[in-house]
């Protein structure tokens, strides 16, 4: 179930039953399987290269919208909220939640049935929160910025992050997301 918006770049693999929402985007090398629960992905997230997605002995793999599951990440049967951030080479285990607007930092490992609250910034092995804060502008800009690569390599544009285009690009994304930020949140971000 691969919504007709997202990229999926030829050399991924999935198998299963996956779910890949509207904008989304897969890329190079990565591989999703779901031999007995689901994997979700959600709108307008993106998993680049080289990162595993499969389900827990007992539970599937959900990943909310506006994620960014960056570089070497193994996703493993966990629930990841909306608008986070998992670092280059992180590993998240089984029945694992980590809350909306997160970041994990890169080379984190989170225990099996860990819970990360929202907005937490959360590193190390195994993962601790040391700080707190709301990322939703920053991680969405991060999506949103592979949404537009994605678009611009399904034209065979290997280019799109370079030029006033993109610059302008990413400052109205910025102000929509702030706004959406002041609404959501009665406070500037």
């Amino acid at each position: 179930m691969i919504h007709e918006t997202a990229y999926i770049h030829p050399s991924a693999q999935i198998y299963g039953k996956v779910a890949i929402g509207e904008g989304a985007s897969v890329w190079p090398n990565t591989v999703m399987r779901a031999e007995v629960f689901e994997i979700v992905v959600g709108r307008f997230t993106n998993i680049q290269d080289f990162v595993m997605v499969h389900i827990g002995i007992e539970t599937p793999t959900i990943v909310g919208d506006y994620c960014s599951i960056t570089h070497h990440c193994t996703l493993h049967g966990c629930t990841i909220g909306d608008n986070c951030l998992i670092g280059i080479n992180s590993t998240i285990m089984d029945g694992a939640v980590i809350g909306d607007n997160c970041i994990v930092a890169g080379h984190t490992f989170i225990r099996e049935g860990a819970e990360i609250p929202d907005n937490s910034i959360v590193m190390g092995t195994p993962g601790k929160i040391v700080r707190t804060r709301n990322n939703f502008v920053a991680n969405r800009l991060n999506a949103v910025l592979y949404l537009r690569n994605a678009r611009a390599f399904a034209a065979g544009d290997h280019r799109a992050w370079t030029g006033p285009d993109c610059e302008a690009y990413m400052a109205e994304q910025r102000r929509l997301f702030e706004a959406e930020f002041r609404e959501r949140y009665g406070e500037a971000p």
